[in-house]
């Protein structure tokens, strides 16, 4: 069975684990309602996707 030689010590191990982050979510304005949303999504208040009804919009 494989068993590491040394220990990692934390400044190795932080350094491998600096590419972990989360990034921001990133949002487009919607063309016709103008509120913004997540790409690739379905907008709710419309119910609209990618220029077709997908779903019945919601009534507040």
């Amino acid at each position: 069975m494989a068993v590491p030689k040394r220990k990692v010590s934390p400044s190795r191990r932080n350094m491998r684990r600096s590419h972990h982050a989360l990034g921001a979510n990133s949002f487009v304005e919607d063309k016709d309602t103008g509120e913004l949303r997540r790409p690739h999504h379905i907008d709710l208040k419309t119910g609209i996707y990618k220029g077709r009804q997908v779903i019945t919009p919601k009534k507040d």
